[in-house]
């Protein structure tokens, strides 16, 4: 995971120095790389495989799920605790 923010910095770092034509260019190859990742992903067996079981869980009641609702509330009692703590 460090190296993934260190090259997150990186790339941070260099994207001012580009001018608006390189910046497009930097766009269309990150938006391809997105793409690509996100097909790739539906065609891996383990991958679907694994979302199947997870459904399977869910769905039978083995596997507690939460409403949006619940995770608002936990947040929200989360953020009040980590703000009185300051």
């Amino acid at each position: 995971m460090g190296t993934v923010k260190s090259l997150d910095k990186e790339i941070f770092h260099y994207l001012p120095r580009l001018n608006s034509r390189q910046k497009e260019t930097v766009l269309t190859v990150v938006k391809t790389f997105a793409e690509e990742a996100e097909t790739d992903r539906w065609k891996d067996k383990a991958f679907i495989a694994e979302m199947d079981k997870r459904f399977s869980e869910m769905e039978s009641g083995k596997e507690k799920t939460y409403t949006l609702k619940e995770v608002e509330a936990e947040a929200r009692q989360f953020y009040k605790k980590r703000k009185s703590e300051k």
